[in-house]
């Protein structure tokens, strides 16, 4: 253990280290980057959400500019306080489900709005399923776990959270415009694997350049009149002057949470769902940057760093907040895995959160763009998850079996789940199961299962940690020999406050 040089060399494409400092105005660049990265996915919860709420067209630019203020916040607590990965923080898709569903059965009470009297109840759902969660993380439950998870079981969780988003609408809808979505993963080809050793602009900079070529292209001929309104790919600037400049964003601004257990159950399996994810993003980023496996400290930190997060983002009145695999895919491309740009990264998020103008410019990319980077980002995911084989004996039929299965069963299942429909259908369907109906019908149960059921990476994260656990296979067959190698030390990683309190408070953490 602890010989993590042996692995910085082995990634040694990466051009800024989690320490490093890239100047000023490079890390602003690179940091808005990042942001770009993950601008599609933290528009796209806060929508479908409010179009589940039925929020009014007013508030549901302010909604989506709080996601964006809880993103940055959340990004700087993780990247300062928690686990200090260089990994940006937003809106999951993970609890996405259960949100849809709590949000799709409560009434409206008292005298609110619809919409209004949901996002209270979903508020106080998020809050009770994150308090837990930051007892998961800090209480070590997770990283206890850590000594049951081989390559064997992380490589294809990693694999499965770029193959879960295959389908995502920027790039399979009928209606897309694949010229575009093209000409966006073309540029990010371009400048990131034939133009990267020709200029460090290029190498540095990929995502940021092809995205706003092709939002250029895509705007003249917008303006020329080539693209309607109504085609893919139409850039709306009219829409960025529209509305208010500024947002108000406080906390409980939508009124104070309502607390109730089965609606908070039933998050709780969408946070189990971000915990699986989180769980793969860092083996990911430790892989991508070189670094050792994570250590047990350093996992239990952020997680439970995310639950207290998820908190906040219950009291701003969000859908939660988890750690982004679309900005793993850019450490990959870029080789920009900077802690520094991150943060940057993050406070432009705040800054887009309260500035209207800001944030509907970034709204005007369209699908295709956001398709084009999704294809580049999610491949650069399905790889390094697929690199942890690298310690993994495939000559062993144990070991191609859990894989297979794990890999199949986590592409499957989701499809079943979506194929069956909403979790209501889904909790009809187990409670008319002979003699185990009564159990397997309940609203907590049905919620459990479907969120789980619907989410890739926890199906087949959960089906290879059982099967090479109990399938007869040597530490060196599973890779575990390798990787213990390669792992960081348990000392390698301190909390922030051992800076601030001395030995005394390492002690004290070494003991929890």
């Amino acid at each position: 253990m602890g010989t993590e040089a042996d692995e910085s060399a082995e990634a040694s494409f990466v051009e800024y280290g989690v320490d490093d400092w890239p100047g000023t105005w490079p890390s602003i660049l690179l940091g808005l980057q990042h942001y770009l990265t993950m601008v599609g996915a933290n528009v796209a919860v806060p929508l479908i959400l409010a179009g589940a709420m039925g929020m009014p067209t007013d508030v549901t630019a302010r909604f989506v500019g709080t996601f964006f203020v809880v993103s940055g916040v959340a990004t700087l607590a993780q990247t300062t306080l928690g686990n200090r990965y260089p990994i940006v923080q937003g809106a999951p898709f993970s609890m996405l489900a259960p949100a849809i569903a709590i949000v799709t059965t409560v009434t409206a009470t008292g005298g609110l709005p619809g919409w209004q009297a949901k996002l209270q109840v979903l508020q106080g759902a998020i809050i009770v399923a994150a308090l837990a969660e930051v007892a998961i993380g800090y209480l070590g439950i997770v990283g206890k776990l850590r000594a049951f998870l081989s390559p064997v079981v992380v490589a294809p969780t990693i694999t499965l959270i770029g193959l879960a988003l295959f389908d995502v609408s920027q790039v399979t809808a009928a209606t897309t415009n694949w010229w575009l979505l093209g000409l966006t993963l073309g540029l990010i080809v371009l400048f990131s694997q034939y133009l990267d050793r020709s200029h460090r602009v290029f190498s540095l900079f990929p995502v940021l350049l092809g995205v706003v070529i092709a939002w250029v292209v895509a705007a003249g001929l917008s303006v020329a009149g080539v693209y309607t309104p109504s085609a893919a790919g139409f850039v709306d600037l009219g829409a960025v002057t529209e509305g208010r400049p500024l947002f108000p964003i406080y906390p409980f601004q939508w009124g104070l949470p309502r607390f109730e257990l089965a609606f908070a159950i039933g998050m709780f399996a969408g946070v189990l769902a971000s915990i699986v994810e989180s769980f793969g993003d860092y083996h990911a980023v430790a892989r991508l940057t070189g670094s050792g496996m994570p250590s047990e400290r350093r996992i239990n930190h952020g997680i439970g760093m995310e639950g207290l997060t998820n908190v906040f983002s219950g009291i701003m009145g969000t859908g939660g907040a988890t750690s982004y695999s679309e900005n793993i895919g850019a450490i990959g491309l870029t080789g920009v895995a900077s802690r520094a740009v991150v943060q940057i990264g993050a406070l432009v998020m705040l800054v887009v959160g309260f500035v209207g103008y800001f944030g509907r410019l970034v709204a005007t990319v369209p699908d295709p763009i956001v398709g084009g980077l999704f294809v580049a980002m999610f491949g650069q995911i399905v790889a390094v998850g697929l690199s942890n084989l690298k310690y993994v004996d495939l000559d062993s039929s144990r070991n191609v079996f859990v894989l297979g299965l794990a890999l199949f069963v986590g592409l499957a299942v989701p499809e079943y789940m979506a194929n069956v429909g909403d979790v209501a259908t889904f909790q009809a369907g187990l409670a008319g199961i002979p003699l185990a109906g009564p159990v397997l019908g309940t609203e907590a149960v049905a919620n459990t299962v479907y969120v789980i059921g619907t989410t890739g990476m926890a199906v087949g994260g959960l089906t290879a940690l059982v099967f090479d656990n109990t399938i007869p296979g040597s530490d060196a067959e599973r890779g575990l020999t390798e990787w213990d190698r390669i792992s960081e030390a348990e000392d390698a990683f301190q909390p922030v406050w051992t800076r601030w309190f001395g030995q005394e408070s390492t002690e004290l953490d070494e003991k929890r």
